[in-house]
């Protein structure tokens, strides 16, 4: 079965940097996009940013352009997000996503808290 798991997160202060990783298992993980995603406490989870499974092509939410990058290791079925410059409202817990066969797929999330 499908499996991602996060880790990476913690409080870090703004201007500060982090690098959060999601180790997959369970499909054939150098064939499908993968994303990021962060949910803040009362708000909607969403895109942060994805790569693609063979060109390695990104895309990021506006907020996080030039802040933060996303990139894959098909060796180690793992997707990386080094997040630079952070932000208090960069705060959230992060989720690894998998979108196959039209159904999404969640690891546990990891929690960012940007503050000084």
């Amino acid at each position: 079965q499908v499996q991602l798991v996060e880790s990476g997160g913690g409080l870090v202060q703004p201007g500060g940097s982090l690098r959060l990783s999601c180790i997959a298992s369970g499909f054939t993980f150098s064939r499908y996009t993968m994303n990021w995603y962060r949910q803040a406490p009362g708000k909607e989870r969403e895109l942060v940013a994805g790569i693609t499974p063979f060109s390695g092509s990104t895309n990021y939410a506006d907020s996080v352009k030039g802040r933060f990058t996303i990139s894959r290791d098909n060796a180690k079925n793992t997707v990386y997000l080094q997040m630079n410059s952070l932000k208090p409202e960069d705060t959230g817990v992060y989720y690894c996503n998998l979108r196959k066969q039209m159904r999404d797929y969640w690891g546990q999330g990891t929690q960012v808290t940007v503050s000084s």
